[in-house]
């Protein structure tokens, strides 16, 4: 450890790992230290006794669950969108050289008392439950207006400024209903709360687009997950940095990050110390340097069923949207099986997670829960989501932001995109990394 480098990077989270891979490819050292003993970090994927180690350190396993080794148990219930920035950094840096996916099934929306699937099909946009066929006429009225929108190419616009418009201008340009509004806000474009309606029109449409775009990728859902969990994306950008020179250490507590005059110049474990020009680091590594802006609540569940009214399927997402159930921010309900590599045959795990609002987290996420059928065990987690209150520029400590409560990676790929910028002055731009096949071809050459 006794050594200079480039960058020191604190903590195996997804974040970090990605970054850690951009800049062991661009040349940079990178020295990469955790204090766990497993990838990860918040946004590991754990076995059955790290599980009960982590929520309940004095319970045996249970002998009722199967082997331990079948179980990659997610602690950041998020899935992919088959079109997102998380699959272009994936595809850029040939990381998916160590991943294998796996479609979701089905992605629904809570409405009226109980869950409809969000369509995938034109035949399944007309025999919908989820409106009736003058506002289903309405709604394709305002997804073609989307299609066709072109930026350079005024006729496309309706006399619509989605720069200077708010969503709810739109909405109402268009005559949809409430219920609808909730709909694309919340089940296609994925807000977690109702903000967005004040603001410009821009933002949700490139979400919905993106929605749609994964959609029509492979059907069925916009979502595609990694077997053996989501523990398996920071692992392959930790092994993309390895491959390009960056030292790990694992189960490495470390006692402080080293400062002079106000700068980071490394970090002490013991008697060992390692120096480098910048850190990366999530939260936990700077406690006095971040400030907490909320609490997530989750719950890990463990079903020997799959989830009722879904058809069956092995895999599902839930969006209940905030006005269904008088809150402030929706509830999500995501759900994976022995389909994915994650849990025994039979088994299903599912994690039903919000925002907090009251005293009472647990209750919040009641009506997750409830669908969920029988429960056979469930683990309950509040987590603090916390971001650095400066941006690192001053004292060369870059600090990565908690995973939030939305139901994918768009929001961490912002945070990589972020770090970057702050760290290197220049936007990230992902360079195409030979695929293995090519790799092989130019061995043989």
């Amino acid at each position: 450890m006794d050594e200079q480098y480039d960058i020191i990077v604190l903590g195996t989270g997804l974040t970090e790992c990605i970054l850690s891979g951009i800049f062991s490819v661009e040349g940079k050292k990178v020295l990469h230290i955790d204090r766990n003993d497993y990838y990860g970090g918040e946004s590991a994927s754990l076995n059955l006794t790290q599980l009960f180690h982590k929520y309940r350190p004095e319970a045996a396993v249970p002998t009722d669950l199967g082997r331990e080794r079948d179980y990659n148990i997610d602690l950041i219930p998020k899935f992919m969108m088959a079109n997102g920035e998380i699959v272009r950094f994936l595809t850029h840096t040939d990381v998916t050289r160590y991943l294998e996916f796996k479609q979701i099934a089905g992605s629904f929306v809570y409405r009226d008392g109980k869950i409809c699937k969000v369509p995938a099909t034109e035949a399944e946009a007309v025999a919908s439950p989820l409106m009736g066929i003058v506002e289903k006429r309405r709604l394709q009225k305002f997804l073609e207006f989307i299609q066709n929108w072109k930026e350079d190419d005024e006729s496309t616009h309706d006399g619509v400024d989605i720069d200077k418009s708010t969503m709810i201008e739109l909405y109402e340009k268009f005559g949809l209903e409430p219920g609808t509004q909730d709909f694309i806000g919340h089940a296609m474009a994925l807000h977690l709360d109702d903000d967005y309606l004040k603001k410009s029109a821009r933002e949700t449409i490139d979400k919905i687009i993106l929605y749609v775009a994964s959609m029509a990728r492979y059907g069925k859902s916009p979502y595609i997950y990694p077997l053996h969990g989501l523990g398996e994306l920071p692992q392959s950008f930790a092994r993309l940095s390895a491959i390009y020179g960056g030292t790990y250490m694992l189960d490495h507590p470390i006692d402080e990050i080293v400062y002079e005059n106000g700068v980071a110049v490394g970090v002490k474990a013991g008697d060992q110390k390692a120096t480098a020009k910048q850190i990366i680091c999530d939260p936990s590594y700077a406690a006095e340097k971040v400030k907490a802006t909320g609490k997530v609540v989750r719950a890990i569940c463990l079903l020997k069923h799959p989830i009722p009214d879904t058809g069956d399927a092995d895999s599902v997402q839930i969006v209940i949207p905030q006005n269904q159930i008088g809150r402030n921010h929706d509830v999500y309900v995501a759900c994976v099986s022995s389909n994915h590599n994650v849990c025994p045959k039979d088994m299903y795990l599912a994690i039903a997670s919000t925002i907090v609002e009251t005293d009472d987290p647990e209750k919040e996420i009641q009506a997750g829960l409830d669908l969920m059928g029988p429960i056979h065990d469930k683990f309950i987690a509040i987590s603090d989501l916390k971001e650095p209150v400066a941006d690192g520029t001053a004292d060369q400590v870059f600090i990565s932001r908690s995973y939030d409560a939305t139901s994918h990676f768009e929001t961490v790929c912002d945070d990589v995109k972020n770090i970057y910028r702050r760290i290197t002055g220049a936007d990230l731009v992902l360079k195409q990394r030979p695929t293995q096949e090519q790799e092989q071809a130019e061995l043989n050459a």
